[in-house]
């Protein structure tokens, strides 16, 4: 997989994981508690491996290494 995510896109994704998570802790309901959680882990798995499917799909690269 060729990197197409730049450290700003990484730090956002890793913050929107973390309020995920946070937001998950608050909420009563199990189903919507799991599905916050699933998508905080998808966002640290696209900050960790700098890829992302929707970039990929539509062109997009912000990586400016790459």
């Amino acid at each position: 997989m060729k990197k197409n995510i730049g450290t700003a896109d990484r730090v956002f994704r890793l913050i929107l994981a973390l309020a995920l998570f946070i937001v998950a802790i608050f909420i009563p309901l199990l189903l919507f508690k799991v599905v916050f959680i699933l998508l905080g882990v998808f966002c640290i798995y696209e900050a960790l491996s700098s890829w992302c499917l929707f970039y990929k799909l539509i062109g997009r690269n912000t990586c400016p290494l790459e």
